[in-house]
């Protein structure tokens, strides 16, 4: 099994190269080549040694015409992050997914694994959220991601087999963005602001438990049982403030929970974003006082997988990493990918004051 990663250089393409490169060893994964393609940098030396490299532009189709000759798998996870401006995020995210998938056909390959997002729900009123309940974008990155996905399902019975992975937003080690926004204030002692009151669930999803998954999917030799759409988070997850608070106790950095007005706060992020003063978008404070967790009963069964991660274990990985990492952390530069920290803009003056 030839297997080749879009977004190869990112959080989540490390990930599964450390972990696909790891079952290679064993002889019944079948799992011969690991390519690794994007259009960043990387850094090779964070990667195994067995792993290949390409640069390729998705957006370009003869680059993925070249690089999918020989694949038999492609995991695409190459993505513009809600950061980027809207047509450099359709460009990506669905141009870039059906040079994807018209280059597989081409190049016959067996499966392709879109790496999509829970983003596609928008703002559920019901939990828990099912596969089958209405898409509903918000702003041009979920959008984005629902268009692509309808690429996705335009190519099924083409003679190629694709399974939609939709992931709650997911952290581990070497993960950053956001996050580090988060890491960042609580290593500093800070009060921690919480749209609402904290007592909504909000589920979230370890890396590990992420790759496992792809890793079992591409390997399925049965591929009509997961040629359909699947989400996946954590299993055990309790309210925001709970979850904060385990962390905060790892910590051991003083940090609390701070309580805030949801219907002010949102509004005053809104003129934020749209000044481009604050790096966090709609889809993330639109949601965070509100219960978010979907079903994942869907692929534990077609997988017979079931995540290792709780919620908090896996904040608490992660933070434990930064925390170790911090002086490198610190040294890079900031930038709109997983793997380094944001510009925290307007949100660094309010930490001065909490």
């Amino acid at each position: 099994m030839n297997i080749l990663v879009t977004g190869g250089a990112g959080f989540l393409g490390l990930h599964i190269a450390r972990k696909f490169s790891a079952k290679k060893k064993l002889k019944s994964s079948g799992i011969q080549r690991i390519v690794m393609a994007d259009i960043a940098p990387f850094d090779k030396k964070e990667y195994p040694k067995d792993c290949e490299f390409m640069n390729v532009d998705v957006r370009r189709y003869k680059d993925l015409q070249k690089a999918l000759k020989g694949i038999d798998v492609v995991i695409h996870a190459a993505a513009a992050l809600p950061l980027r401006k809207p047509d450099e995020i359709r460009k990506t995210n669905v141009g870039g997914t059906e040079n994807v998938l018209k280059a597989g056909i081409k190049n016959k390959v067996k499966q392709v694994i879109y790496i999509s997002s829970t983003a596609v729900y928008g703002v559920p009123e019901k939990h828990p959220v099912y596969e089958e309940d209405k898409l509903v974008g918000v702003g041009a990155y979920g959008e984005s991601k629902i268009a692509a996905e309808e690429k996705c399902r335009a190519y099924r019975g083409q003679g190629m087999y694709v399974t939609i992975i939709r992931p709650k937003t997911f952290v581990g080690t070497h993960r950053l963005g956001v996050f580090e926004i988060l890491f960042d204030w609580i290593k500093d002692g800070k009060r921690i602001p919480v749209i609402g009151n904290g007592l909504n669930k909000y589920q979230l999803l370890d890396v590990d438990d992420l790759v496992e998954a792809l890793y079992l999917c591409a390997a399925m030799k049965d591929k009509k049982t997961i040629d359909s759409e699947f989400n996946i988070g954590a299993e055990k997850f309790e309210t925001v403030k709970e979850d904060m608070e385990a962390l905060f106790a790892v910590a051991n950095s003083g940090s609390k929970v701070q309580r805030t007005p949801a219907r002010l706060v949102k509004t005053v992020l809104y003129i934020f974003e749209k000044l481009r003063l604050s790096p966090l978008y709609q889809w993330v404070y639109d949601t965070a006082d509100k219960d978010s967790y979907v079903s994942i009963d869907k692929l534990k069964k077609a997988l017979n997988w079931k995540p290792d991660y709780s919620n908090a274990q896996a904040l608490i990985k992660s933070y434990q990493w930064y925390e170790k990492h911090y002086k490198e952390v610190k040294s890079r530069p900031s930038g709109t990918t997983h793997t380094v920290g944001w510009k925290q803009g307007i949100l660094g003056f309010i930490k001065k004051f909490l």
